[in-house]
């Protein structure tokens, strides 16, 4: 690839104010967090952070309010998850031409039973009329959400024709076996590991880091799993309970914890906030977290 090991981007949890209007001055502090905590980026509209909720003028509002706020755009990727790929072609070009690092590109979900070669013409209209500003882009791969897997084949055969473009691959497939074989045949990019239970194992096979939701909360316990491939048994046990719940919502419930911020949790519709006996215990488990590493 020519760049440094990726490392680790926080999957940012998008703040909503009482209105239900994105709060961007919280999440720009937010932000600044995770990258002071040794994050070299954060993601923006990813499955954490609620994207397929956010309209392409709060986008746009949102990209606008971070380099206002001190966010370079270099240091956020941006995720675009559409259907239509005019949709995606005008998201992914704003992201671009405004210097963001790169894009969590997913594919079209709406259709199921899609076969490779309809997938394989849904990115290529994307990324050829993205053209040469084509570049940083990460193919992301969560069918638990699209009910789409993007297959190791189809990935060689997007990277085959678009070479100068594909940056990486977000795995978060949760399919160990999957994970391995994109590893074996594609770790001269970018192979970022979605599944924290996995991102240490990933490491030692060669993948270079992660888009985490985790990120919003413990960067300083992944860090040492991406740099050394070292397994974190508390980190592990802490993911077990956020898979106990709604993923998002239960993130951010841990990250209004971590931060004493109680609007961090609000979710918008048609997601619903964690209950509050779900968010206490969540929130115990993260303080037994940090007594485990206190006591270490």
């Amino acid at each position: 690839m020519g760049e440094q090991v990726f490392g680790l981007s926080a999957a940012l949890v998008t703040a909503f104010d009482e209105a239900g209007a994105i709060d961007a001055g919280r999440m720009v502090r937010h932000a600044r967090w995770c990258l002071d905590q040794g994050c070299g980026s954060v993601t923006l509209f990813g499955t954490t952070g609620e994207g397929a909720s956010i309209s392409r003028t709060e986008r746009s509002a949102l990209l606008h309010a971070f380099r206002d706020g001190g966010i370079a755009p270099g240091e956020t990727i941006g995720c675009v998850m559409a259907n239509a790929a005019g949709d995606a072609i005008e998201q992914a070009a704003e992201l671009l031409d405004g210097g963001a690092r790169g894009v969590l590109l997913a594919p079209p979900s709406y259709f199921k039973n899609l076969s490779e070669d309809g997938l394989f013409g849904w990115f290529t209209q994307v990324l050829g009329a993205l053209g040469d500003k084509a570049r940083g882009i990460i193919l992301y791969n969560i069918p638990s959400v699209t009910a789409v897997e993007l297959s190791v084949p189809l990935i060689g055969r997007i990277r085959a024709a678009f070479p100068a473009a594909i940056m990486g691959v977000k795995d978060s497939s949760g399919n160990w076996p999957y994970t391995e074989r994109l590893l074996a045949e594609h770790k001269d990019i970018a192979i970022l590991i979605g599944d924290e239970r996995s991102l240490a194992a990933g490491v030692r096979l060669g993948a270079q880091g992660a888009i985490s939701g985790m990120a919003n909360i413990i960067p300083d316990r992944l860090l040492p799993m991406i740099r050394e491939g070292r397994d974190d048994q508390d980190v592990h046990q802490l993911v077990e309970a956020v898979l106990g719940f709604p993923v998002t919502p239960a993130v951010k419930a841990l990250v209004a914890h971590r931060t004493g911020e109680p609007g961090f949790a609000r979710t918008r519709a048609p997601l619903l906030p964690t209950p509050s006996e779900g968010a206490s215990r969540l929130g115990a488990a993260l303080d037994g977290l940090g007594a485990a590493a206190a006591a270490a």
